[in-house]
């Protein structure tokens, strides 16, 4: 099996994604879990444009990876500077990296009207840096940034480029689709033209490519090059980046490797994919598309009935792969439209004797059927599904039980901020427990409340907290005395689940949702202790 080289650049071009702000401890925990993976190479950040980066190289000498090299980032020399007086230069040896990665300039626009310098100074600066580092003893991963945009308006300037990194030792080239908007058969033609040109000096070479989704072909393209010859992907395991984003590895390696037939990752790696990704994207504090290829929490969900059913005598028929594969799970998404067969299964993880015709599965279709007609929806709310399932196989105890709760929201005149405050008293095996908190709504402050409550009971809930809020209206007509139904995701840092309550009061609707949300995690403790 052929082998691709991969980076990691989560935190370096991740790092420049609006919203992605990485602590030194965040970074070293990422890096730490794409060793996990196995990715080959981390590019870590640049040392010389900030403090923390810096510190960041300092504190990496802790971090014990097995699998991956750590890299700095940074640009060719100064123009008119000698490498060896260049303070970025001797940033990224301070950072003491085994390998660097370069970047320079392949479009002689950037040459001319951004760096404002010669053509042939461009080059000059391009040779000097790379053979800088390699005398240094560093492996150079040259990124011939703008690459194809270079290629277009000027090819012959822009595979000069590329000849002055690899003849002044350059380990890889880089061909980078910086602006994002070249298609893959112009990536595939940019691709095999340097391949060409390489093989023609018969110079060692292993060449990559990095793309950017602003025209959402950041997957194809990487794909493109790779069919093409490349050899060394760079990309974001999550996808976030500057703009629209990275190419996703995530996304892109069980392609390569389940259906190219191209290794990326260590044998056995791959199922640990679908963990990995949520852990890196739960320490940057983003949310991993549900539609996600192989790692969304829809990837492999089935809704229409002749779709489970489909999938229950020939899995093949409607899954391109099994999710098993890279970590992820079938979801049967619960509702009047999935028939007794996609019920009768998602019950089998709780009873596994269930079949579509026991009467436990006739009850259930029937009972959705009825709630869904009063507004009610499973299919986003698995844990509250599951809470349902085992009342109806008489298998639900009530772990706690709220006697009274009281919420209040003030806006006091002249203040731009409200606060809200919430009293819960609840009983928990013939204990009473009364607790109190405020929030920035009356949710959070309930939240808050029970949860503070509880906690005495089950310590397990303090590392519980609400990832995302939905309230929609039910049916419009009746104004504001209109049925509403709220969806709450919730999650302890390992996993998350999604829980539904209806009613014409929000809080009361809100108030359900979060009961579900904790009695299915006390509950889901309660069967892992038991394995």
């Amino acid at each position: 099996m052929q082998n691709i080289e991969l980076l990691d650049t989560t935190l370096r071009d991740g790092a420049q994604g609006e919203g992605i702000v990485f602590s030194v401890r965040d970074k070293l925990s990422v890096a730490e879990a794409l060793d996990e993976l196995g990715v080959a190479w981390i590019e870590a950040g640049n040392p010389g444009s900030n403090p923390k980066d810096l510190e960041f190289f300092r504190a990496a000498s802790s971090l014990k990876l097995k699998n991956a090299k750590l890299c700095a980032f940074g640009s060719t020399r100064k123009k008119g500077v000698k490498p060896a007086d260049d303070s970025q230069l001797r940033s990224l040896l301070d950072a003491e990296t085994e390998g660097v990665v370069i970047f320079g300039k392949s479009w002689d626009l950037h040459v001319t009207e951004v760096l404002r310098v010669d053509l042939e100074e461009n080059i000059a600066m391009i040779a000097e840096t790379v053979a800088f580092f390699k005398a240094e003893g560093r492996t150079v991963i040259y990124d011939a940034e703008h690459f194809f945009d270079g290629w277009a308006a000027n090819a012959g300037y822009a595979l000069a480029t590329v000849k002055a990194a690899l003849e002044a030792g350059a380990d890889r080239i880089v061909l980078c689709d910086t602006n994002g908007g070249t298609f893959p058969d112009a990536i595939a033609t940019g691709v095999s033209a340097v391949k060409e040109y390489i093989a023609t000096g018969n110079i060692p070479h292993s060449i990559g490519i990095h793309a950017h989704n602003d025209s959402g072909l950041a997957l194809a393209n990487t794909i493109s090059a790779v069919q093409a010859g490349c050899g060394h992907i760079q990309g974001t395991l999550v996808g976030f980046g500057e703009r629209c984003g990275n190419t996703a590895l995530a996304a892109l390696i069980p392609s390569l490797e389940l259906k190219l037939k191209l290794r990326c990752l260590p044998q056995g790696s791959l199922p640990r994919l679908f963990a990995l990704t949520r852990r890196v994207a739960e320490i940057a504090n983003v949310s991993i598309g549900d539609d996600m290829p192989y790692v969304g929490a829809h990837a492999f969900s089935h809704k229409a009935g002749m779709h489970a059913d489909g999938i229950l005598k020939v899995r093949r028929s409607f899954e391109h792969i099994d999710p098993v594969a890279v970590g992820n799970a079938r979801h049967f998404l619960m509702s009047e439209m999935g028939g007794r067969s996609a019920i009768a299964e998602r019950v089998k993880w709780i009873e596994p004797s269930i079949t579509k015709d026991h009467p436990v599965t006739i009850a259930l279709a029937e009972k959705l059927k009825n709630l869904e007609a009063g507004g009610w929806a499973f299919e986003g709310a698995d844990a509250s599904f599951e809470i349902l399932v085992r009342r109806e196989l008489g298998r639900y105890k009530p772990l706690f039980r709220i006697e009274a709760y009281r919420v209040m929201s003030e806006h006091p005149t002249g203040e731009t901020i409200a606060c809200s405050h919430a009293w819960v008293k609840v009983l928990v095996e013939g204990q009473y427990e009364i607790a109190a908190a405020e929030g920035d709504g009356p949710v959070n402050a309930l939240d808050g409340a029970l949860r503070r409550a509880l906690t005495r009971f089950y310590p397990n809930l303090a590392k519980v907290r609400l990832e995302d809020y939905k309230v929609r209206v039910i049916d419009g007509k009746e104004a504001t005395a209109a049925r509403v139904r709220v969806l709450i995701e919730s999650t302890d840092g390992q996993r998350s689940w999604n829980t539904v309550g209806v009613s014409a009061d929000i809080i009361d609707a809100s108030r359900a949702a979060l009961v579900d949300s904790i009695e299915y995690k006390l509950i889901s403790d309660i069967e892992r202790s038991k394995e």
